[in-house]
């Protein structure tokens, strides 16, 4: 019996400085329909904002949001993670997120509703309960059939998620009391924080770097965790053991959106209005100072304009407004707000912006699809916003993010569409489509004439009105087993071929008889990846009688290396004596035979 040995190798792959130039203030100038932007230096605001052309539908705050609650095609193999798994559980996933000081640890959940988590599981942020790293999916039992829908993780790293039932689960790093369970011990598997809040349900949730936020259905903010900043919202500097409700100028509002940086939080009322708390030594709260705020503070200067998105980076913000006008305001060291070296910077209409608080990286996406990134990006500071390839945000962060981690929970869409390589692979061998049949060791393999004549020089000659066969609906196939011709027809609808080493033998002859040079490439591939000392001499055979050259020399210094053990075997005192003298004299002249 044959066995292939797989070896699965993978690798598992500062502060921000303040401000140095002095903040300025933006004020709106039209011209031929172009909002443009000049500065005054004053000292009242911290934020700047990028320019965008006045051409925006009269509807745009509803094409917003339904862009940015649309499923979008992303492709997960683009994060390095997911190449520890198979191809069958990659298909299967659904939603999915990487998180991590690295970039090292993933949780995703199925098409079924499973969930699972592997990477290196520093402060028990998988949510395992074994505290072990592991390369190997690991279920999380207490989530599965729970449909999520808003996920987020800090720093320890903590996770962070909500349920469609408005359920709130947390677990990992909890050295601040981030997991809002009103102790200090690390989280081993997912606890209800609902059960904290007297049931209250959420919507969606938002970790910092050790604190947590949740936003309910009434709009109420509940915040807990590390407060040394104020990040919390209490109006003093301890620790916030358990959720508790932010309120002062969020009393009497209603928050449709929440967001959260390193040590500072950010909420939109649903009319428009930004407040901030928490750190704000980079002015990444946006009220014009770099003081830090205990209680939520309103942005005067976004006075005017409805915001209807907010992100927060590492130590700065991003609004976009229901006009679909983009604005930045706080750190800029890796050039995180795009505002370049000019005063003016047209782009298109945004209607999606993404930043995480465990980067320095900025990315928007346009009306007509196009995807800007800017700030840290790989390395490099980008000032200016950068046209890119990518069709969504999320590329911009599996590609181009330090870590590389996800800016937001992942879903990927089902695509039922078949592609051209994938509806031919479904209509080999079909009898309901197929145009002709072949005969072998009695049974039938159904395939389409045209196909064959496309794929192989063999069948278009054969097929030529001349040719009897091509009258013919069943051709009798008798120089090859059944395996090696089926084989090799489906290798013609696929590109691939899937065959023991000892039928890969019969398949490398046909191979040489129908000139296919690039099948008889796959076919030597797979005899060297099954040669062993009972069968190095046959394949050594092989390789010589179908003229496989490089085979042939492969075959060879396999069995001078094992020369002991393959001369104890059947086949070496089995073949042909020109051949073996052939070999012995080669393998002389290589000095096997040197005591």
């Amino acid at each position: 019996m044959w066995r292939a040995l797989l070896l699965c190798v993978f690798v598992l792959l500062s502060k921000v400085s303040k401000l140095n130039s002095h903040q300025r203030k933006p004020q709106k100038h039209y011209c031929a329909s172009i909002i443009v932007i000049s500065f005054v230096s004053v000292s009242s605001a911290h934020f700047f904002r990028v320019v965008i052309p006045l051409v925006i539908p009269p509807s745009l705050a509803i094409t917003v949001w339904s862009i940015l609650k649309k499923d979008f095609m992303v492709e997960v193999g683009k994060w390095p993670m997911f190449t520890l798994l198979s191809p069958e559980e990659v298909k299967s996933i659904r939603q999915a997120c990487v998180f991590g000081s690295l970039a090292n640890e993933v949780v995703y959940i199925t098409e079924s509703g499973e969930v699972f988590a592997f990477g290196v599981n520093c402060s028990n942020c998988l949510g395992t309960g074994d505290g072990q790293s592991t390369v190997a999916p690991k279920k999380i039992e207490a989530l599965c059939g729970k449909k999520i829908v808003s996920l987020s993780y800090g720093s320890g790293p903590h996770v962070l998620l909500a349920t469609k039932d408005g359920e709130i689960y947390a677990w990992g790093h909890n050295g601040y009391s981030q997991l809002g369970n009103g102790t200090a011990g690390q989280g081993l598997i997912p606890f209800l924080v609902s059960s904290m809040v007297y049931d209250k349900k959420a919507v969606e949730v938002a970790c910092g770097s050790h604190h947590s936020m949740m936003l309910t259905p009434e709009g109420e903010v509940y915040a807990w965790g590390y407060n040394n900043c104020g990040q919390v919202g209490s109006g003093s500097t301890a620790n916030q053991p358990t959720p508790r409700r932010v309120a002062n100028s969020l009393q009497s509002k209603k928050a449709l959106a929440i967001a959260c940086g390193q040590t500072s939080s950010m909420a939109v009322a649903d009319n428009g209005e930004v407040y901030g708390w928490g750190y704000n030594g980079s002015g990444q709260l946006g009220i014009g100072n770099n003081g830090n705020q205990l209680t939520p503070c309103r942005l005067a200067g976004l006075q005017g304009v409805c915001v209807q998105q907010i992100v927060c980076g590492y130590a700065h913000t991003l609004a976009l407004t229901d006009e679909g006008l983009l604005y930045a305001w706080g750190a800029n060291n890796y050039g995180q707000l795009g505002t370049g070296n000019k005063t003016n910077q047209p782009v298109p209409a945004v209607v999606e912006i993404a930043a995480c608080h465990s980067s320095y990286t900025s990315a928007a996406k346009t009306q007509n699809g196009q995807v800007y990134m800017w700030g840290q990006c790989r390395g490099q500071s980008i000032t200016l916003p950068h046209l890119t390839h990518f069709t969504c945000t999320d590329d911009v962060f599996a590609c181009f993010a330090s870590p590389a981690v996800m800016w937001r929970l992942l879903t990927v869409e089902q695509d039922d569409h078949l592609t051209v390589a994938q509806s031919l692979q479904r209509e080999f061998n079909s009898s309901e489509t197929s145009d002709l049949k072949f005969c072998v060791e009695g049974k039938y393999i159904h395939v389409h004439k045209a196909v064959l004549k496309i794929r192989c020089e063999h069948f278009r000659t054969m097929f030529q009105s001349y040719w009897s066969e091509d009258e013919k609906e069943v051709i009798e196939i008798n120089q090859f087993t059944y395996p090696v011709y089926h084989s090799f027809l489906e290798y013609l609808y696929t590109d691939s071929v899937n065959l023991p080493p000892e039928d890969a033998i019969g398949l490398l002859d046909l191979a040489t008889s129908y000139c296919e040079n690039r099948l008889k490439k796959l076919c030597q591939q797979i005899i060297k990846r099954g040669i062993a000392e009972e069968n190095a001499f046959s394949l050594l055979s092989a390789a010589v009688r179908y003229d496989a050259m490089d085979l042939e020399e492969f075959c060879f210094k396999f069995c001078v290396n094992h020369l002991t053990a393959v001369t104890n075997t059947d086949a070496f005192w089995q073949m042909d004596g020109n051949l073996l003298k052939e070999f012995i004299s080669k393998a002389s002249k290589c000095g096997a035979f040197r005591n």
